[in-house]
């Protein structure tokens, strides 16, 4: 059993600190795992979590991972679990630079509008009216603190062409090198992942979330596209040590491969699933298929970070968009969804 805070070595100067699952019965959030790394004289802090204990925690990591005179403080994306402590990098008594993504940060100044429209196309499955919701799970995550007086995106900077062994990544670089920030854009719209060259560590955040990301602004084609990369990375040689947001462990070498290559696999059985539960009229009402889907997560053992019916659901509509199906025009968010007409309208 792990608990927040708990700190998982990596080498001397880099270390995961685990977070913990999301548990909307007892109003217990979840918390992202963070990386601390020190390269060279810059403490590096991937994403900070929320809550005031992994605050505390981060800055007994830092202090752990020493000495540093100067710090960089990286925002994997803009989802609360992950930015409520930002504003550590004003607290750290060196020079900071903090980063987030540009397409995050309408999410990151109103999440509760972001959650709202995440809630709202799966209404009919949710407890409480969409508003409610939102605000009630916005809540969970107070204090956040999503910027820093430094706070800068990440595309305010000169995008840079980042080949890391045969592989090949747009996004940017830090500490000379050491640190590669590459765009993934899968898990939401702004999600990145980080490559910490010196100590191999390969930190994919919640890209790794499951096997159909439930996001509205979630994009499964670059979800699986990053997994795939990530492994040959790993297959390579160029990364030794796999972290993520949720998974509360490391996976090196071999054992990352094949995690990745079961993630699209599951990806793949899920999408063939889909497929056959939309049946040959190509009409389906979202209620009916989220049910039929929910069983086939469980028949296909798919697992995934904080499962509960809402993110199945959420889920749900998204495969039923990967397969081509539309929502109609209805009075209410469980209207039908149908495959467009394949030819010219009259």
């Amino acid at each position: 059993m792990t608990a927040l805070g708990d700190v998982i070595e990596i080498d001397d100067r880099t270390v995961l600190v685990l977070g913990r699952e999301l548990d909307l019965a007892h109003d217990q959030p979840d918390v992202g795992n963070a990386v601390v790394h020190r390269a060279g004289d810059t403490l590096v802090l991937v994403d900070t979590g929320v809550t005031t204990a992994f605050r505390a925690a981060l800055r007994t990591a830092a202090d752990r991972v020493g000495p540093w005179s100067r710090a960089l403080v990286l925002t994997t994306h803009g989802h609360p679990d992950h930015v409520g402590n930002n504003d550590l990098a004003d607290g750290l008594g060196v020079p900071a630079e903090h980063y987030v993504p540009a397409r995050d940060l309408d999410q990151m100044r109103d999440p509760q509008s972001y959650w709202v429209r995440s809630f709202e196309r799966i209404a009919w499955a949710a407890p409480l009216p969409p508003p409610a919701l939102a605000a009630r799970v916005v809540s969970l995550f107070e204090p956040m603190r999503p910027f820093a007086a430094t706070t800068r995106t990440y595309e305010e900077r000169p995008l840079e062409r980042i080949r890391i062994g045969s592989r090949r990544f747009t996004g940017w670089t830090f500490a000379d090198g050491a640190v590669r920030v590459l765009r993934s854009q899968g898990h939401c719209a702004g999600h990145v992942i980080v490559h910490l060259r010196d100590c191999g560590v390969l930190h994919l955040s919640d890209e790794g979330n499951g096997a159909c990301g439930a996001m509205h602004d979630a994009d499964q084609l670059k979800i699986q596209t990053v997994l795939g990369a990530v492994a040959g990375l790993f297959e390579e040689g160029e990364a030794v040590t796999l972290t993520d947001g949720h998974t509360f462990a490391l996976r090196r070498g071999a054992e990352a491969v094949s995690h990745l290559d079961g993630l699209l696999e599951q990806a793949t059985a899920l999408q063939g699933a889909a497929l056959g539960l939309t049946g040959e009229s190509g009409r389906i009402v979202p209620s009916t298929f989220t049910a039929r889907y929910a069983q086939a997560v469980t028949e296909l053992g798919v697992g995934g970070a904080n499962p509960n019916p809402m993110f199945t659901a959420m889920m749900a509509l998204n495969e039923l968009g990967e397969l081509g199906l539309r929502p109609q025009p209805a009075a209410d968010a469980d209207g039908p969804w149908t495959r467009p007409a394949l030819h010219a309208p009259t």
